[in-house]
């Protein structure tokens, strides 16, 4: 055991996604598939983890697939995102056989962590870390109304796809969550008889994993799109609502008009008034 003073050396446990943690991550090294950005962040902070490595979604519009590392600095949680193109998203043993390191944070170089490094290399420097020094700054509320009229379908912008609600059956949901499936698992988060479901890309990376949530989706009938992550902030649904432009789509989206290159607030817009036109 320790004695007073000395550094704990810390498991590094494996987590395909940030917002299912528990109890055991607690004072651990994260390797996590998950975005970069500032929610996921907040996620494991929140998770009382000790240090932790995220997928850089590519980096992406006003880099927000690394905005954790600044965010997690505030609070001196060492912080490193693994380059997306050297691993699948959404897939943390991959993360730690294949991923490099694309960028560290303050807190994290100061353990000898740093670009360049293999995911293991650096997890294995973090389990030196000190815990960090209190609570995560709080951040904007993450479930949101985006559009509300009467007679048209209700579009909601979520954060995380971890905030789908089971009511959410017949409405129009728009997720800053990157669109990879979780350890190659079919991906059943939506609920059935969601009409449109959209994530961000997460600029592709290894394999294409940024959108293969989509076939999951259609096969359930589900509409399913991605946003380009150059065009929109990933972890931020107004941002791909407002800003993003589609990049991948499956046929269920293409048969409710969706096509590549649209703004995905075009795209919605004009299906949430058809639908009120028909009903009418």
């Amino acid at each position: 055991m320790a004695g007073p003073g000395a550094t704990r050396v810390s498991d590094i446990i494996l987590a395909d996604t940030v917002t299912k943690l528990s109890d055991v991550h607690r004072g651990c090294v994260l390797v996590c598939g998950s975005h970069g950005g500032v929610y996921a962040g907040y996620c494991a902070a929140k998770g009382g983890v000790r240090a932790v490595i995220l997928n850089d979604a590519g980096i992406g519009k006003d880099r927000a697939g690394i905005g954790s590392l600044a965010f997690l600095d505030r609070i001196g949680l060492a912080a490193a995102t693994a380059d997306t193109r050297t691993c699948r998203i959404g897939e943390a043993g991959g993360m730690l056989d294949d991923g490099s390191i694309s960028h560290v944070n303050a807190a994290a170089a100061a353990l000898g962590c740093a670009a360049g490094q293999s995911v293991a290399e650096c997890a294995a420097l973090m389990r030196a870390a000190p815990m960090p020094s209190g609570p995560p700054p709080s951040v904007a509320e993450a479930r949101f109304v985006l559009r509300d009229l009467a007679g048209e379908p209700f579009v909601v912008g979520i954060d995380s796809v971890s905030l789908w609600q089971p009511d959410d059956a017949g409405r129009i949901l728009v997720t800053g969550s990157h669109g990879g499936r979780l350890g190659r698992q079919p991906d059943r988060s939506v609920p059935d008889g969601v009409l449109v479901a959209t994530y961000h890309d997460a600029g592709g990376g290894r394999d294409g994993a940024g959108w293969t949530r989509l076939p999951d989706l259609d096969a359930r009938g589900i509409a399913g799109a991605t946003v380009a992550g150059d065009t929109a902030r990933v972890g931020d649904a107004r941002s791909c609502y407002e800003d993003g432009v589609l990049s991948h789509l499956n046929p269920t989206a293409e048969r409710l008009g969706a096509r590549i290159g649209m703004r995905l607030g075009a795209w919605v817009d004009g299906l949430v008034a058809a639908r009120a036109g028909a009903a009418a």
